[in-house]
């Protein structure tokens, strides 16, 4: 049965309905594989039981004749930003250790009524915040990719690593990962998988672990194009409950989808090539033209000139809104509460929060809370917000060019965990890529290229008008198909 694991949602999903093999046997298999890859630290919460009751239902259903749903069948791991009914939510920090929802957030309600189930929670920067995945309070995830010639252990990338990480090792088929500013692009590109972030809106926040509510997103991760296009088919849709959800109908993707390019403009953005980028980003870069000129497209050359200023934007905003969201863990109503004796209710909530709170998320907090104080809210946080204007208008001028843009994931490939924990503003650097698209609300998908020389995995990034997830993925379609990605990495673990 260990062959299952090597399928992705679609072949798992088409195996079922045809009776190749049993919903239950790839549970059974995927279970073990995720209890065999403990070291990967991929997962902060196991629930098998999930997952097989899950695969049984499939099974009764087909056999009583009964329409499958687009995910029966198919084991996924859920990141643990996610409420799930009985099962703990912690967002990978001490604060919330413990939390079992007696709710479930709207995109797992929306993938379990599809058919999918839960291998497990799967670990994360705490409360979204991070690059590398070392933030955690359940310790680093690793990345299965080792660089050639070291065993040194490496970034999944983040937040979403242990989304990224079981993914890439072939214990979860696919995996719910959440954007802010390329929380699902950065880590797919560092091992390797497909992930996209939809247009804002999209899929409910509805259940999700708040950190910047304007720029959260939540999206799939998997390990091809047309396996994400499935995914997020099960994800999206309105939500009542989310005032940011978008009132519109969910298009078939999957039936959609298209490697033709034909009549469509490639944008290639010049403020994109960036000094301190690895010389192998820019020739995938180079190559990723190639494959969508091959495809029928045309390449265009756009400008998108506010670009160097969105980081900073983006480092303003973010922690802005992360500090009014993070006051609701007050040590009050839930999660941990740290009372010493004879403490007042100021000193517990000092106390709750210095032991609740990662170094990380403190850094963020006290970030935001000066760029939202009386003295410095004009001078940050409103000039921030202009940035963030100027840069969605950038894009909004481009696609008067061009129907889709091709950029880079990330400026380097993997880094060795513990090389950058010192140096938060390089880490930060990571996202520069990928905020843009985040500031702006924009779809975007990474895909894998290519091996660097060290044998790492990089991905190139496609980001499209807003609502149009359909040309990002055949565009996406058309780089998987040319650059014939199937390398995986050597089991170590």
């Amino acid at each position: 049965m260990t062959e299952l694991t090597k399928l992705g949602v679609k072949a798992i999903r088409d195996g079922v309905r045809a009776g190749d093999f049993t919903a239950r046997e790839v549970a059974e298999s995927f279970n073990s594989a995720v209890a065999a890859a403990a070291e990967l630290n991929a997962f902060i919460v196991t629930t098998p039981d999930h997952a097989l009751a899950a695969a049984d239902a499939a099974d009764k259903a087909r056999a009583d004749g009964k329409k499958l749903g687009a995910m029966a069948g198919v084991p996924i791991g859920m990141k643990d930003l996610f409420a799930t009914h009985g099962v703990q939510t912690t967002a990978a920090s001490h604060i919330l250790e413990g939390f079992e929802p007696q709710y479930e957030s709207t995109v797992s309600q929306n993938l379990w009524d599809a058919g999918a189930g839960m291998l497990g929670k799967l670990n994360l920067d705490q409360f979204a915040m991070g690059s590398s995945n070392e933030t955690s309070y359940f310790g680093n995830v690793a990345s299965p990719w080792r660089k050639d010639g070291t065993n040194a252990a490496m970034s999944p990338g983040g937040s979403s690593g242990g989304s990224s990480s079981a993914v890439a090792a072939r214990i979860a088929p696919a995996a719910t990962g959440t954007d802010t500013g390329g929380s699902i692009r950065q880590p797919a590109a560092f091992t390797g998988i497909c992930g996209i972030k939809p247009t804002y809106g999209r899929c409910s926040r509805w259940g999700v672990v708040a950190f910047a509510s304007s720029l959260d997103q939540a999206g799939p991760m998997a390990r091809s194009v047309e396996d994400c296009a499935i995914m997020l088919g099960a994800m999206a849709g309105f939500d009542p409950k989310d005032a940011t959800s978008l009132q519109m109908d969910v298009p078939d993707w999957e039936g959609a989808l298209s490697a033709d390019l034909k009549g469509k403009k490639v944008g290639i953005p010049k403020e994109y090539r960036m000094e301190g980028t690895d010389q192998a980003i820019l020739d995938s870069w180079e190559q990723g033209k190639a494959w969508l000129k091959d495809a029928g497209a045309e390449i265009v050359d756009i400008s998108l000139p506010h670009t160097k200023y969105a980081l900073p934007a983006y480092y303003i905003i973010a922690p802005a809104e992360a500090s009014s969201n993070l006051a609701r863990y007050d040590g009050v109503r839930y999660g941990l509460r740290d009372l010493p004796e004879g403490a007042g209710l100021q000193d517990m909530y000092a106390e709750t929060r210095a032991a609740g709170f990662g170094d990380e998320v403190k850094r963020r907090i006290l970030i935001g809370t000066y760029v939202l104080s009386a003295g410095f809210y004009d001078a940050y946080y409103n000039q921030a917000q202009k940035v963030r204007a100027l840069v969605a208008r950038d894009f909004e001028q481009a696609w008067a060019e061009c129907d889709v843009i091709l950029a880079p994931t990330t400026p380097t490939a993997s880094f060795p965990l513990g090389s950058l924990e010192d140096d938060p503003l390089t880490m930060y650097l990571n996202d520069v890529f990928a905020v843009p698209a985040s500031l702006a609300g924009l779809p975007a998908m990474s895909v894998p290229a290519m091996l660097n020389s060290d044998g790492l995995p990089l991905g190139l990034q496609l980001v499209g008008k807003p609502f149009d997830e359909q040309t990002v993925l055949d565009a996406g379609l058309a780089i998987q198909q040319r650059a014939a990605f199937d390398h995986a990495p050597e089991k170590w673990w």
